[in-house]
């Protein structure tokens, strides 16, 4: 049973087991699309998670049949603090908001495992592409939903994500279409690492998680923080400059050393 962390607008924070956060966003009649009180709230709540060093990993669903529909284009029509700022200036504080989802997720100290239990459309695709691993339900159906209502598919970070993951060439024909990638070809294409029966989404979303949470905690952030240095890094010589130090710096946390001595240690009881 999982325990409340937090709660507010369209979104809920639980805790379903030691080490372990599930954000689950809950507008399941809206296919759990975003509004601003939302990102808002899920903002929040990251600052809430970035401070907590007892939980090691982050799990990100959907309520209901749904992982996220993305913008509720029920708000299309206005941006909170037009009649004030002026209908650009208000529109480009509302994108730069929504935008932020995916930068806070990236520098959370604790991966993030997106389980994507539904359609993950627009910025729902965006909010699935910014976690480091991707489980997909058969359910699951993702697109860059913008360009269908004449907008750029170029949105919070997928332009930047989407290559990195499928390649270039796959990613223009999925972003310039708005198509529909369903979850068998998400897994063949790379999008996601893993494809299961719905029933299934959460028991392997939560082993994946508890695999994590074994590791060394220092040793998992540096992990996160040093591979998505290294994904814009200009050389393999500069990337393996930073791995180096990190190495250096794991090496403090003393478990290299522990692990050494346990290896020793049963070798030793090894009979002759």
């Amino acid at each position: 049973m999982s325990d409340a962390l937090g709660q507010g607008p369209g979104v809920r924070l639980e805790h379903p087991e030691d080490g372990i956060a599930l954000l689950r966003l809950d507008r399941p009649r809206h296919l759990n699309s975003l509004t601003d009180d939302t990102v808002t709230e899920i903002g929040r709540l990251l600052d809430t998670l970035a401070a907590d060093s007892k939980i090691r990993v982050l799990v990100i669903t959907g309520e209901g049949r749904g992982f996220c529909a993305g913008f509720d284009l029920g708000l299309a029509s206005d941006a909170p603090g037009s009649a004030e700022l002026g209908e650009t200036p208000a529109w480009m504080m509302r994108q730069e908001a929504f935008a932020s989802l995916v930068t806070r997720l990236r520098a959370l100290r604790q991966p993030v495992i997106a389980a994507v239990n539904g359609p993950a459309n627009g910025a729902g695709l965006g909010l699935a592409l910014a976690a480091e691993i991707r489980i997909a339900a058969r359910s699951a159906v993702f697109n860059a939903a913008f360009v269908r209502v004449g907008m750029s598919s170029c949105d919070i970070g997928v332009s930047w994500l989407l290559p990195r993951c499928v390649g270039l060439s796959r990613a223009f024909e999925i972003m310039l279409t708005g198509r529909m990638v369903d979850a068998a070809e998400a897994e063949r294409i790379g999008l996601v690492s893993a494809t299961v029966d719905d029933g299934q989404l959460m028991p392997r979303v939560l082993e994946t998680a508890r695999s994590i949470v074994a590791n060394n905690a220092f040793g998992v952030w540096m992990t996160k923080r040093g591979t998505w240095a290294n994904a814009e890094s200009g050389s393999l010589a500069a990337a393996i400059e930073l791995e180096n130090r990190t190495q250096i710096l794991a090496r403090t946390t003393g478990d290299l050393q522990r692990a050494a001595q346990a290896l020793l240690s049963r070798r030793k009881k090894r009979p002759a």
